[in-house]
């Protein structure tokens, strides 16, 4: 039988920044595989490299050494615009800020990225009404960000970030702005779609109750992987 592809897979990944002549090594030889289906979290305290790896998980940045490999493909072997590619049909994003646009109403936020990739109106609406249904916002999807709880904000980012049904939800630290019962409920949405829909979910979190919680955690400290554990 094949080996499974992972969805990701870091191999040796070494980044550094260059400081005039000083080199700050933020992460220090990372490997781990990402399987689908899985839902990992990340855990790790500020300055453990949470965030370096988190933008080379989401194509933002490269490594300055290693490879690192989405869906089988190199990223290092892509351009600005095929990684920008990869970016929009591989990768929902949820972040601690929602990134809504404020101008735009709950349906119009979730029809962003369909539009970037070129859908129609008459199949952009009925998909973002779904997923707004099963994020239980499908009621409010005239209203403006500013009208929304930040919960509900979160819920919409969540609706936006499976609209384009991709390969993989990648969350950085989603319930960071949220209150304890609201987190919890966003953090049950997220093992809903893992369990009922076999959503791959990568979660980045400093919150080590949070990555407790999880089926896999991954500990970064001082930029190495030191634990990699499955329930």
């Amino acid at each position: 039988m094949a080996e499974e592809v992972p969805i990701l897979d870091l191999r040796n990944v070494v980044k550094n920044y260059y400081l005039g002549p000083v080199t700050v090594q933020a992460l220090k030889g990372i490997n781990f595989k990402v399987l689908e289906k899985e839902f990992v979290s990340i855990v790790g305290s500020s300055g453990c490299g949470k965030s370096t790896l988190m933008n080379i998980m989401g194509l933002l940045d490269k490594p300055t050494s290693g490879g690192f490999y989405i869906d089988g493909i190199n990223s290092a072997s892509a351009d600005d615009n095929e990684l920008s590619t990869l970016r929009n049909q591989k990768i929902g994003f949820v972040f601690q800020s929602y990134n809504l646009l404020p101008k735009l109403n709950v349906l119009e936020n979730v029809a962003v990225p369909l539009l970037y990739r070129g859908w129609s109106q008459s199949e952009i609406v009925p998909r973002c009404r779904e997923m707004l249904n099963r994020v239980n916002m499908g009621d409010r999807e005239h209203h403006l960000p500013n009208e929304l709880s930040g919960g509900q904000q979160q819920r919409v980012a969540i609706a936006r970030a499976l609209a384009g049904k991709p390969s993989l939800i990648l969350a950085d630290e989603p319930t960071g702005a949220l209150d304890a019962k609201t987190s919890e409920d966003i953090l049950h949405l997220f093992y809903e779609l893992n369990r009922d829909e076999g959503m791959t979910i990568v979660l980045i979190t400093h919150n080590v109750e949070i990555a407790e919680a999880s089926p896999r955690r991954v500990l970064l400290k001082d930029g190495i992987v030191a634990a990699d554990i499955t329930k």
